[in-house]
């Protein structure tokens, strides 16, 4: 072996600014193999171990400090490393050990330890984690199970969880390849270790106050879309994460939901993002950082209840699982309030997504992230009589779920159903939101087509007052927008009728839909559906000069299970549409799972969006999130 065939790895264990604890470092000739011992509230004492097991260490050293935070733990070590030599000659870039304050004294309680070691290739270590509270001075502690003993301890891990997986999702049973299966187990126990458990309070703004105050603190079990990218909760994604969760592990579900819904606060809001701690701070620019308690977000949640009282309504009476759900209904019944107070629009039966900028001047189409959608085509100039025909289908969802959910805890439904029954209602979801040009359900709002970006002409004024002049391009309207339907685009939006289950299965406009849905020159590719029409004005274009196009194009993978889910909704109800239905879902599934199976044998990852004319994986990964949905459209879990 030589010398450059060597690597190095650091580990670390590290105490944010929250917790009472002490750790340090520890290593001598009793105990050879280095570690940290450590004493917090939460865990009691413990201690971590790293074991070679196989080939030759090389150099080990370690960093015993103070970090500033947890956001400059790189920071830090890359400013501690030095060179080392061996015996031999061979130098080593290290750690220091403890390091010496400036008094002379070492910290009397480091927060950070970080611990490098430098092997060769084919090298095997084992690192163990064991809690050491509740054993009386000059017990003995038995050693955690390492080398073999810990991998037949694995296997056997390994082995219940297969068992658990095809019991679960049969994808054996329904023919699919060792490789696929591989494939659908890497997605669903990459989602289910990304959940993570974190503690911290937002930032937030409301009428009540003149800048942006701390939330409560508080803490939070939630599964992420992305460990590297998005290692945060968001309020919409987990709605749809927790749709596999609960096929996986119900009792998690229902504690995910729970830790969500203590987040709550008075009026009903749930903040949609939860950036909770230094550490995720970290990774989130500034200006999505305030939230805004008028803001709302998809309320997701509706589909996992759904799927749970649909799908898992006998574990419903074991466990106490009944329990959680009577103490987590008036909590429903807040948040469902808040919607119907906060969003609604000026005509009875109609919302809009609050949080859009009617003042911007470097949007070429003002975003809306409220509705998930980020910069999906709106009406061009935001207004307060906006009609969004998601938000009104995610009501009416909403509204049939605590239906639902109502009469099996033996509440009064009566509210729910008639609020359902009224927003399910097609003549008048046809009056507010059907266009009677293109015969398809949009937006309505304050709109024209007629908006470009330009770059402004810099003046010979502006340099004679030494004046900096505005490079970056503007939004300049060259058509005075109309009040009207916003029927030019189409896309993800103007499928919510259909993808909630809102239109009547035999409403001649569900025909209309699908042959949309149907046509590449529209949204359909070998990929999956797109997310905005090849036709339309915005189609692949740049919000403003430095923000890409989102969800103007490419393919999503939590629309396209609702569309597969839609289908396969559609598909058994016998009418006119029903085989169309049928024949299109099997084509648009087989489309979906191929690809995404494909891209991960390509790159090893689940992306977060697909290209729409290659099917390449897009935007972060990996994306481990909603993209894991797959499973379930594989299993044909609905």
């Amino acid at each position: 072996k030589t010398f450059d065939r060597t690597f190095s790895l650091i580990w670390y264990v590290a105490l944010d600014e929250r917790t009472n604890g002490q750790i340090r470092y520890v290593s001598n000739d009793n105990s050879p193999e280095a570690g940290v011992y450590g004493e917090t509230l939460g865990l009691g004492e413990f201690k971590v171990r790293f074991h070679p097991i196989k080939g030759r260490v090389l150099h080990k050293s370690y960093l015993s400090t103070v970090a500033p935070s947890l956001s400059k733990l790189k920071e830090t070590v890359f400013a501690h490393f030095r060179v080392f030599s061996d015996s031999q000659g061979r130098r080593f870039i290290g750690l220091p050990g403890e390091m010496i304050s400036q008094n002379g004294a070492l910290p009397d309680e480091p927060n950070f330890i970080a611990i490098q070691i430098t092997t060769e290739v084919n090298f095997t270590m084992d690192i163990t984690y064991q809690s050491t509270s509740g054993y009386s001075h000059g017990e003995s502690i038995s050693k955690p199970p390492t080398a073999k003993e810990f991998t037949n301890s694995l296997q056997n891990k390994l082995a219940e969880f297969d068992r658990q997986f095809e019991g679960t999702f049969h994808l054996q049973a329904k023919g699919y390849s060792a490789d696929e299966i591989k494939f659908a187990k890497y997605a669903v126990s990459n989602l289910i270790g990304g959940i993570g458990y974190f503690y911290g309070s937002s930032k937030v703004k409301s009428v009540y106050t003149k800048k942006p105050v701390p939330y409560w603190k508080a803490p939070l079990y939630t599964a992420v879309p992305s460990r590297s990218f998005f290692p945060r909760g968001f309020l919409w994604d987990e709605g749809f994460q927790s749709l596999i969760i609960a096929s996986w592990d119900l009792d998690i579900a229902l504690d995910i939901m729970c830790h969500w819904f203590d987040l709550l606060n008075i009026e009903g809001w749930i903040p949609r993002e939860q950036i909770l701690g230094v550490e995720a701070l970290a990774k989130v620019p500034d200006e999505f950082v305030v939230q805004h308690n008028s803001n709302a977000n998809p309320p997701t949640f509706f589909l996992t209840l759904d799927k749970i009282l649909t799908h898992h309504k006998k574990e419903l009476s074991v466990k106490g699982r009944l329990d959680i759900l009577e103490r987590l209904y008036p909590r429903l019944q807040a948040w469902f309030s808040w919607y119907n107070t906060t969003q609604r629009g000026e005509i009875l039966g109609t919302y809009y997504w609050r949080g859009r900028n009617a003042s911007s001047e470097l949007e070429l189409n003002p975003k809306t992230l409220t509705s998930g959608l980020d910069d999906f085509p709106r009406a061009s100039h935001p207004t307060s009589y906006e009609r969004h025909v998601d938000l009104r289908c995610w009501i009416a969802l909403a509204a049939r779920v605590m239906s639902d959910l109502s009469d099996i805890l033996g509440k009064d439904s009566i509210k729910y159903y008639e609020t359902a029954s009224f927003l399910a209602d097609n003549k008048l979801l046809n009056e507010q939101h059907l266009s009677p040009f293109i015969e398809t359900y949009t937006d309505w709002g304050l709109h024209t087509d007629a908006v470009v970006l330009k770059r402004p002409k810099v003046t010979k004024q502006n340099f004679m007052r030494n004046q900096q002049p505005q490079l970056e391009m503007v939004r300049v309207t060259l058509k005075q927008p109309e009040r009207q339907f916003v029927d030019s685009t189409y896309g993800y939006v103007n499928l919510f009728p259909f993808l909630l289950h809102i239109l009547d299965h035999d409403s001649e406009y569900l025909g209309r839909l699908l042959s949309n849905l149907r046509d590449p020159n529209v949204l359909w590719t070998n990929y999956g559906i797109r997310s905005l029409s090849k036709n339309s004005p915005l189609y692949m274009k740049r919000n403003t000069e430095h923000d890409p196009p989102y969800w103007r194009g490419p393919i999503w993978i939590n629309i396209n299970y609702l569309a597969i889910r839609a289908l396969h909704h559609y598909g058994t109800i016998e009418g006119p549409y029903a085989a169309l239905a049928r024949e299109i879902y099997a084509e648009l599934r087989e489309n979906v799972v191929g690809n995404i199976f494909r891209e991960y044998k390509r790159t090893g990852y689940l992306w977060e969006q697909y290209d729409d004319t290659t099917g390449h994986g897009k935007g972060c990964y990996p994306f481990t999130g909603w993209t894991s949905l797959v499973v379930l459209i594989m299993a044909e879990t609905y």
